[in-house]
């Protein structure tokens, strides 16, 4: 389904990426983690067409799209919830989630989005007419995957979901991802939360200054050495 070729990027002189290459099959999770700084927030971003690469590809379904615009990569079927959520505060949930189905294509079936995304996240249809800059961390982090789902996604990307979460909401927030998957979505997941990330995934790549330094399924990277030693404190 998205397949990145020796990818090159940054922010202006400033390589964050080195060569990175990654593929995600068709019904996936797939993890890409490593520490702060790795340059995973850059790989989504330079996926979604918010950066445009020096050099290298990315591929989805058959079309590269690394010179496409954002809404261009949306319109395909990729979509990514930004780290921090970025939701409207003032706006209602259900006001939230009816800007994640702006696209034509996603606008034809918003009701029946609505109905799978309440299905899903039973709190959301409680609170559906109360404003998002209201709810508690776990919540918002739901409304804001929520809309990205109301995008109707082929791909769905995840920028570190579990960021500040208490571990209880940690729980049902990787509880979800997995249910996503379940219904047909695939999924990129961006994690500092190398142990959750790696338990839900099917495959994860390690991601150190900018190169990919190991990849595997998410079971084979959970007992490799350097993983352990790096990321899980043993």
């Amino acid at each position: 389904m998205l397949e990145v070729r020796e990818l090159v990027a940054g922010y202006g002189e400033v390589r964050v990426l080195r060569g990175i290459s990654l593929w995600v099959g068709a019904g996936e999770v797939v993890a890409l983690v490593g520490s702060n700084g790795a340059g995973k927030t850059t790989t989504l971003r330079t996926i979604s067409g918010l950066i445009r690469p020096v050099a290298g590809e990315v591929i989805f379904n058959g079309r590269r799209i690394d010179g496409l615009k954002p809404h261009e990569v949306v319109r395909l079927g990729v979509v990514q919830v930004p780290e921090g959520r970025k939701l409207f505060p003032t706006l209602t949930v259900l006001e939230n989630l009816e800007l994640g189905a702006y696209i034509p294509e996603a606008k034809r079936y918003r009701a029946q989005s609505l109905e799978l995304v309440f299905e899903f996240f039973p709190v959301l249809a409680e609170r559906r007419n109360q404003a998002a800059g209201t709810l508690s961390g776990g919540q918002q982090q739901m409304l804001a995957i929520a809309r990205a789902l109301m995008a109707r996604p082929k791909l769905l990307m995840l920028d570190e979901p579990s960021l500040g979460l208490a571990p209880n909401v940690v729980t049902e927030i990787f509880r979800k991802v997995s249910q996503i998957r379940e219904a047909g979505t695939t999924v990129l997941l961006v994690e500092q939360n190398v142990r959750r990330a790696l338990k839900v995934a099917d495959r994860g790549y390690v991601l150190e200054n900018g190169r990919i330094v190991l990849e595997g399924s998410g079971a084979e990277l959970l007992t490799n050495d350097h993983v352990r030693r790096a990321y899980l404190g043993i």
